[in-house]
This record gives C-alpha cells, sequence and structure tokens, in this order.
C-alpha cells in the first residue's frame, strides 16, 4: 500500500490539548530590544562629541587668553643684530692664496701637431665562414650574415681543385671584435673559421 508522506499530519502528542493553527509550524518568538547595547552606544557617542567640542574650543583661544599668572612680565625689548648686515670674519687662507695666484696657460697647439700618427695594428684578423662551388650559395650565405648586422664579402679563387667562392668577414682590427662577430654567426649556427692575416 501506498504512503503519502506530504500529506502526512504530524502525531499528536499525549496528554496535552496544544492549540494549533493550520500553518504547521509554530510562531517565531518575539524578539527584545537590545537596551543595554543602545545606551552604551549612546554614551560613546556623547563621550566622542564632548571631546570634539573641547578640542574645537581650545584652538578659537588666543595666547593672550591665558591666565597672567602664566605669563612672564614683558622685558625689556634687547637690540637684535641683524647677521646680514655684519661682514663675515674670513678664517680661512685659501682665499688670499687665490688672489695672489698666476695661471699660466701654454699657446694652443696646431691641429696638424695633435694628431698622432695612427699605428699599423700588429695582427690583422679576417673569418671565412663557407666555401662553396656555386657562387649562388655564396651569395646567400652573405645575405645571412648581412641580416645580422654585419658585413662580408664573397672572394673567388681558383686552385688546383678547380673555383671555390669564398665568404669572408673583416678584417677585424683585435682578436676580440672577430670573437665577438663569431659569436653572433653562431647564433644562426654558421660557424666560421677565425684567420690571421
Amino acid at each position: 500500500m501506498a504512503r503519502d508522506y506530504v500529506r502526512r499530519s504530524p502525531p499528536k502528542k499525549k496528554g496535552g490539548n496544544s492549540k494549533r493553527t493550520g500553518n504547521s509550524r509554530g510562531r517565531a518568538p518575539e524578539r527584545s530590544i537590545p537596551w543595554l547595547a543602545i545606551i552604551f552606544a549612546l554614551i560613546l557617542l556623547g563621550g566622542m562629541g564632548y571631546i570634539i567640542f573641547l578640542i574645537k574650543g581650545s584652538a578659537g583661544t588666543s595666547p593672550s587668553a591665558t591666565p597672567a599668572a602664566t605669563q612672564q612680565p614683558p622685558q625689556a625689548p634687547a637690540k637684535k643684530v641683524d647677521p646680514i648686515d655684519q661682514k663675515p670674519v674670513e678664517k680661512w687662507r685659501y682665499i688670499e692664496q687665490l688672489e695672489n695666484k698666476e695661471i699660466v696657460v701654454s699657446p694652443a697647439k696646431p691641429a696638424e701637431a695633435r694628431k698622432k700618427p695612427e699605428a699599423a695594428p700588429d695582427k690583422i684578423y679576417y673569418m671565412q665562414c663557407g666555401s662553396f662551388r656555386s657562387s649562388a650559395q655564396a651569395e646567400q650565405l652573405k645575405a645571412r650574415i648581412a641580416f645580422q648586422g654585419l658585413s662580408s664579402k664573397v672572394k673567388r679563387s681558383e686552385g688546383s681543385n678547380g673555383v671555390w667562392y669564398r665568404v669572408v668577414m673583416g678584417p677585424y682590427e683585435s682578436k676580440r671584435k672577430a670573437d665577438q662577430a663569431k659569436h653572433k654567426m653562431s647564433s644562426i649556427n654558421t660557424g666560421c673559421i677565425l684567420l690571421q692575416g
């Protein structure tokens, strides 16, 4: 047999006549007003208002309104000396030394004498980045080098093995500059050989 649990009424308690309305839930108990919290809040607000009133009142009083017992009797005005009117006392010797110092200036040298003859570098470095049988491959590598911001040349050389097209970078004044360019070329997977010439 099927039961209907939704419409089932709650069981009745024994021994008591309960007053129930049609509503199955009972009324919520009435809440009382928290008088103690309200009184505490009013006292707190009143105290803060009194403190603000005292602060505002003390800001408006001038020093002349203070009692005469705390004030000192006025003294005769002392003659003030303005430090701007006085000449400063010099206590340093360098001022006298600078006044008597003479500066000797040598005449300017002509521009030709100032130029130092540039010494020829001891060693010149080159880098060979590739050697190809066809000039098209050499030009292609030269273009890849140009994309890295470096300059190179394609040199044609003939030997016992036939015609070769070499891609050469340089000349470099120092080995350090040549190594920097070699490192930049290794970033595009191109190995270069350092040559001294």
